[in-house]
């Protein structure tokens, strides 16, 4: 430790180069005055040698203390000792200015040169004002903050699925009824000036602007067009029709290219009933299909009758003795041959041979084969 100071204070032989506490020291020099201020181990962050007194020193003496020393590496002195420095050019002058030029540069570039997508267009603003639309392609406009480019797609179908999740969305046909409905909304930009400026929030708008057309078409039709194939097709034009309409009144700026119904479906709370309600409507349904199928079998026998009996009768007009004659003969042939018969002449009652009545009687023989096989 001989020849450093102690950051702590004094070393215990006195001052270095004191001829009392360094013996080896040549110097000569009389002894340095002792301090008047307080004892005690010196703050090390405080600077050697600056006569101030020994406390504890805060954040805020430490960096003023740091500002005040001399020059760095870089040259000066100051309060921005602690900066770092660039190196100088070859001909003595600052980085600086060509760094803050490129920065310049670099900006008018980026605020100025504008790329266009091939579906996409881009509105310029003049300090918040419309100037103008920019097409596909490589543009040029002012610096920003002067003009603003704002860029979107206007090829690009979008699509708007009402409701968003599982919820339901209810609606009121003309019959009193709900039915649960979930549909989709495509669109695009049609107009980019339109859409940017006539609406504050177009997506938004579009989204209302379905459900308000829905209902007002669901509203007039029944449930069971709203839940038939063909009802949903009519109701799915009726929608886009009066979308297009509505948002052409608000200058909105938007195409609308379909309406698609996902599902239409009755209350989840009523599912149950209105099951029970359609296989009632179904059995009924069915029940009249068997009855006008019955009713015109019946039609065509007797259609089919009376051209049987029309024929009998013509013929009955040209020969009616051989007619009656004939009819006679066969009707009693179908009564007789249902029914035994009993022959009689005029002398008496003749014996015969019962013969139906025995052959009904006759229990077929065993054949020995199927016996034996037994």
């Amino acid at each position: 430790m001989t020849g450093k100071r102690s950051p702590w204070g004094k070393p215990p032989g006195g001052e270095p180069g004191d001829s009392k506490g360094d013996p080896g020291s040549g110097d000569s020099s009389p002894p340095a005055a002792e301090d008047d201020g307080p004892k005690g181990p010196r703050n090390p962050w405080l600077p050697q040698g600056e006569g101030q007194p020994r406390r504890s020193a805060s954040i805020e003496d430490i960096f003023r203390i740091r500002r005040g020393r001399g020059s760095g590496p870089g040259g000066g002195s100051g309060g921005g000792g602690s900066f770092p420095r660039l190196p100088q050019r070859p001909d003595g002058k600052s980085w600086y200015p060509l760094i803050i030029g490129g920065i310049a540069l670099l900006w008018l570039a980026v605020s100025t040169v504008h790329m266009i997508g091939p579906k996409e267009e881009a509105v310029v603003t003049t300090f918040g004002k419309y100037s103008r639309t920019i097409e596909p392609g490589v543009s040029l406009t002012m610096p920003w903050p002067i003009q603003s480019v704002e860029v979107a797609d206007v090829t690009s179908i979008q699509v708007d699925t009402i409701p968003e999740g599982d919820s339901e969305k209810l609606m009121l046909t003309s019959d009193q009824n709900l039915v649960d409905l979930s549909y989709l909304v495509r669109w695009n930009i049609k107009d980019l000036k339109l859409y940017t400026f006539r609406l504050a929030q177009p997506e938004e708008s579009v989204r209302q602007v379905a459900e308000t057309a829905m209902r007002a078409s669901i509203a007039e039709v029944t449930l069971n067009q709203a839940l038939s194939g063909a009802g949903r097709g009519e109701v799915e034009q009726s929608v886009r029709d009066r979308m297009q309409r509505l948002l052409d009144t608000y200058q909105s700026g938007v195409r609308i290219q379909g309406v698609e119904i996902k599902k239409a479906d009755p209350p989840q709370k009523t599912l149950a009933a209105f099951q029970q309600v359609t296989a009632a409507q179904q059995d009924a349904q069915r029940d009249q299909s068997n009855a006008r199928a019955w009713a015109q079998q019946l039609l065509a026998r007797a259609q089919g009758d009376a051209a049987a009996f029309d024929k009998v009768y013509a013929e009955y007009k040209l020969a009616p003795e051989v007619t009656k004659r004939r009819m006679y003969y066969e009707t009693m042939e179908r009564v007789l041959n249902k029914n035994p018969k009993v022959i009689m002449e005029s002398g008496g009652v003749a014996p015969f041979l019962p013969l139906p009545e025995m052959k009904k009687r006759i229990q077929p023989l065993p054949d020995p084969a199927t016996k034996g096989g037994q």
